[in-house]
């Protein structure tokens, strides 16, 4: 009871995710065409690569179903995950991928579109159709409702067949944005507390910018020379070694030699 109030919960919870899946069902041939074929033909077999993945390749993670059926833990998990998964996924191939599913939606809170919603149950609404007319026509054993029945269980598998290998392809395209594969993720490093800023801060650091430029200063040009002011000489008035003029008093060589003082 405990288990089943538990999944009850989870359920419930699972309703309020806010997250969607990176493509839904109707998009998924479109997103991965060959995974979406190896999906429809080797469904088992995709079915384990992808529980293997979800769980990180971490198989001592392995719970039969996840964890999500009453079976769950009591299989003997512990002792040969791989072998166990290989039974579920052969065995119990619908419950193996809803698992997953649930795995994935759980993780990463997502939900489930009403899109796929209305899939999901019309793939499951046609199996029950295809079920009861079986049930009919071996009860009244009428040839019309036979072929009938034989009609819609062959449709019904079909959708079946091709509504799990969209929902395996719509795991292996979440997984890849999961590990990053769609492009390298950017690093989110928190900046040194000599570049952090508050907001009671009224002039912002400088540290790690560029020096602004002055007031009436174009970008890209280098500052022009001051100028002096009006009325005064340049800097570095007078110049060194300035040589005198020509008629400066007194001239040179004075007095002359031989002059007695």
């Amino acid at each position: 009871m405990a288990a089943n109030q538990q999944n009850l919960e989870k359920m419930q919870l699972r309703q309020n995710y806010r997250n969607l899946w990176h493509t839904d069902l109707l998009r998924t041939i479109q997103a991965d065409t060959p995974y979406c074929c190896f999906s429809l033909w080797c469904a088992p077999c995709v079915s384990y690569l992808l529980r293997k993945r979800a769980l990180y390749d971490d198989m001592s993670r392995y719970t039969c179903c996840a964890g999500y059926m009453p079976c769950s833990g009591r299989c003997g998990e512990s002792k040969c995950p791989e072998f166990c998964l290989c039974t579920e996924v052969f065995l119990c191939f619908g419950n193996s991928v809803a698992s997953t599913r649930f795995l994935l939606q759980d993780e990463f809170n997502i939900q489930t579109t009403q899109c796929d919603n209305c899939i999901i149950g019309f793939m499951f609404c046609l199996n029950q159709v295809a079920c009861i007319f079986s049930i009919v026509a071996m009860i009244v054993g009428s040839e019309e409702i036979s072929e009938a029945s034989q009609l819609l269980s062959c449709l019904a598998e079909l959708v079946y067949c091709t509504v799990c290998a969209c929902m395996q392809t719509q795991h292996k395209v979440e997984m890849d944005k999961r590990d990053g594969k769609f492009g390298p993720h950017p690093v989110m490093a928190v900046p040194p507390a000599q570049q952090m800023s508050r907001i009671d801060q009224q002039v912002p650091p400088s540290v790690g910018y560029a020096p602004q430029p002055a007031y009436g200063q174009s970008y890209g040009y280098p500052p022009a020379p001051p100028q002096p002011a009006q009325g005064y000489p340049a800097t570095g008035y007078p110049p060194t070694a300035y040589p005198p003029p020509a008629n400066a008093y007194p001239p040179q060589g004075y007095p002359p030699s031989g002059y007695s003082r």
